[in-house]
Order: structure tokens, then C-alpha cells, then sequence
């Protein structure tokens, strides 16, 4: 028996690979070169003499042009390679920002953040798709936690970075490290070395125009994550102004809360979804989302806001890569591409959602407490669409014994 358990043991594959962290790498340094202009880009408008709609257009067509790339960079990915696609969406990223210190019109401006939305839409969706290649099938769940830390930690010392180098040597300076950041992601990213997927071993119909961008596998989980990121979207939006109507003056506190027990929760969750299944995750994940979007509605203090942060951060923790991890266990390996297309336009889909209609909803229900009050209600959403679809797999699983 103990042979037998070590020898289990020894086949295990490793997860931490030169070609692991050298993809986690990349993609830390591209988050972070892409949060450090979050808070700085929207003030460099406005003292440019943009208004609250341009400003707003920042955002948003960012996330347009990455939402319409995505479909397309899944489709590149499976048919011309990963490295290719990744490479030119990195170098797309790196000019672009470089390319941002000699425009003074806001309008150009605008113009430019369309093109960075294409390069970030190629660049993540590729990253994405390589480290799912990279990781070995059996501990899923476990890397893609692992991988996800790197976003986490760019999360939550980004934008800080960024707000620091602005205030104390100038705008001027946020660009320059931000480029640099982006020319480190492409150049490690040269070092990447990864496994050819399988093709499957009888051709397929060939699929539509539609069904090449978008993979019907990964609607399941992309429509969870749906839900999931329009309540993230409200909070990144709203979350100082919720401050500014509760009497809490620094809610930075919140987003530290958060990153903070999110690297603590990612590790112990991949593993988790790796030996119990994806249930076992995504069913608490939820429930400590609403608790803590509830909480957050009812805080008034500097101690309710990290309670409620805490609380959100282990929902979120758990819920985003389980659900990644769950898109490509789902899809076979040469639809890799597009899956990660498909699940990373439902997260960019949300948090615009989120911009919009939460904050119609907060116009509706008079106070921004309120507007994360109901914004649980997409979380019951979310766990009525998993309990349907556990159903539907459990009866189809019967009736066709």
C-alpha cells in the first residue's frame, strides 16, 4: 500500500517548470504595467481638459475593443499558434503605452486606447491559453490558482504604484516604467517553451464562422463568471463613491483587504477543485460573495469595510480560477484558444456591465448600500444556473444508464 502511494506520488507531474513561472512572470509584468495606469490615465485626461464622459471613454473603450478582439485571438490561437499571437499582442501593448507620452489630444488619446484593448485582448487570452498547455491536467486547478496570484499581486500594488510615481515625479514617469514593464513581459516571454496541443484524433465537422470564434463548452462557466464580474464591475466603479456616502474616507483599505485574502485563498481552492471537483468550490465561493457584498452595503467604518473585503476576497479568490480551471478542463486541447476567448470576454463583458447597469441601478435605488444589496441577486443567479446545470448533467447521467 505504501509502495503503491509512492509510487502515485513520483508520477505526479510538476507544476512549478521553468516554463510555469516564466509565463507567470510575463503575465505579472503586463498586469502591472496594465493597473498602473487604471488610476493615472483618467487624471492625465482630465488635466489634458477631458470631461467626465471622455474620462469615462477610457474605460470604456478599452474594454470594448478587448471584449470584439477576444473572439478572434481565440480563433488565431488554435490556428496559427500561441507564441505568434502572444508576441504581437504584447508588442502592441508596449508601443501603445509608449506611444501615450507624445499625445496631448484627448481625443488621440481615445484613439490609442482602442488600439491597447486589441493588444491586451491578444495578450491575455494568449497567456491564458499557454499556461493552460503548460499545466499538467491532474493539478488544474492547483496552477491555475498559483498563475492567478501574479494578477492578484498586480491588482493590489499597481494602481498604488502608479498613483505614487504620478504624484511624486509626474505622469511622464508612470508611462516609461509601464512600457518598460510591458518590454520585460515581451522579451521573457521569447523564453516560453510549451506542449503542442493534441489534435483530436477524428476531424470534426468543420464548425461554422460563429462556433470557431466562441466555444460551446466554455458557455457554462463564462456564464458564471458573467455574473461574478458584473458585482466586481460595481465595486471597482462605485466603490469610492460608496466611501464618499458611508463616511469612509480611505477605501483603499478594501482593495488591500481583498487582494490580500485572495493569494491566500487561491492555492488552497486549486487544490481543492483538483481533488473534490469544481461544486466544492464554486458553491462557497458564492456564498461568501454575498455575505460579503452585504456586508460591504451595511459598512460605516474602517473595521466593516476589511470585514466585508475579507469576506469578498475569498469569494472572488475561489471563483475565478476554478472557473478557468473548469473552462479548459471542459474543452479539448486545439479549442483551448477559443475557450479562454469565450471566458475572458464574459469577464471584460461584466465589468462593463457592471459600470453601466449598476450604476443605474444606484441612479434607481437612491444609495450605493442599496445597489450591493441587490447586486446579490446576480449571485443567486449564478448559483440557480450551476444548480440547473448539476441537475441537468446528474438526470442525463441517469437516464443514460
Amino acid at each position: 500500500m505504501e509502495r503503491t502511494l509512492r509510487s502515485n506520488k513520483s508520477q505526479r507531474k510538476p507544476l512549478w517548470t521553468k516554463a510555469f513561472l516564466i509565463t507567470s512572470l510575463a503575465n505579472l509584468l503586463l498586469f502591472f504595467s496594465f493597473q498602473m495606469l487604471i488610476p493615472t490615465i483618467p487624471t492625465h485626461l482630465s488635466q489634458l481638459g477631458g470631461d467626465n464622459i471622455q474620462i469615462g471613454l477610457v474605460i470604456g473603450i478599452f474594454t470594448i475593443s478587448s471584449l470584439l478582439t477576444r473572439p478572434f485571438a481565440g480563433r488565431a490561437l488554435d490556428l496559427l499558434g500561441r507564441k505568434h499571437v502572444l508576441l504581437v499582442g504584447l508588442a502592441i501593448c508596449a508601443f501603445t503605452i509608449a506611444g501615450y507620452s507624445y499625445i496631448a489630444a484627448v481625443t488621440l488619446i481615445l484613439a490609442a486606447r482602442f488600439v491597447h484593448g486589441i493588444g491586451w485582448g491578444l495578450s491575455t487570452t494568449s497567456l491564458g491559453t499557454v499556461i493552460a498547455d503548460i499545466i499538467p491536467p491532474e493539478r488544474r486547478g492547483e496552477g491555475m490558482g498559483y498563475y492567478g496570484l501574479s494578477n492578484t499581486l498586480a491588482m493590489a500594488l499597481g494602481p498604488l504604484t502608479g498613483l505614487w510615481v504620478m504624484h511624486s515625479i509626474g505622469f511622464s514617469y508612470v508611462l516609461l516604467i509601464s512600457t518598460i514593464l510591458a518590454l520585460l513581459s515581451l522579451f521573457s516571454s521569447l523564453f516560453i517553451t510549451y506542449p503542442k496541443p493534441l489534435l483530436p484524433v477524428k476531424p470534426r465537422q468543420r464548425p461554422r464562422f460563429v462556433d470557431r470564434l466562441w466555444e460551446q463548452s466554455a458557455l457554462l462557466p463564462s456564464a458564471l463568471l458573467l455574473c461574478s464580474a458584473i458585482c466586481y464591475g460595481g465595486i471597482v466603479t462605485f466603490i469610492t463613491l460608496f466611501g464618499l456616502e458611508a463616511g469612509i474616507p480611505n477605501v483603499g483599505l478594501f482593495f488591500l483587504c481583498n487582494a490580500s485574502m485572495v493569494l491566500l485563498v487561491r492555492p488552497l481552492t486549486g487544490v481543492l477543485f483538483d481533488r473534490k471537483g469544481p461544486e466544492w468550490v464554486l458553491l462557497p465561493g458564492a456564498a461568501f460573495t454575498i455575505t460579503g457584498l452585504l456586508l460591504l452595503s451595511y459598512a460605516h467604518s474602517n473595521t466593516s469595510l476589511a470585514i466585508a473585503a475579507l469576506c469578498y476576497g475569498v469569494g472572488f479568490g475561489s471563483i475565478q480560477p476554478a472557473l478557468q480551471a473548469w473552462t479548459i478542463q471542459r474543452s479539448s486541447p486545439d479549442r483551448r484558444g477559443a475557450a479562454n476567448g469565450t471566458f475572458f470576454s464574459a469577464n471584460d463583458l461584466g465589468i462593463g456591465l457592471g459600470a453601466m447597469a449598476l450604476g443605474a441601478l444606484a441612479n434607481w435605488s437612491g444609495s450605493y448600500a442599496m445597489m450591493y444589496r441587490y447586486s446579490t441577486g446576480l449571485i443567486i443567479l449564478f448559483l440557480l444556473i450551476y444548480g440547473w446545470s448539476f441537475w441537468a448533467f446528474t438526470w442525463h447521467k441517469k437516464t443514460a444508464h
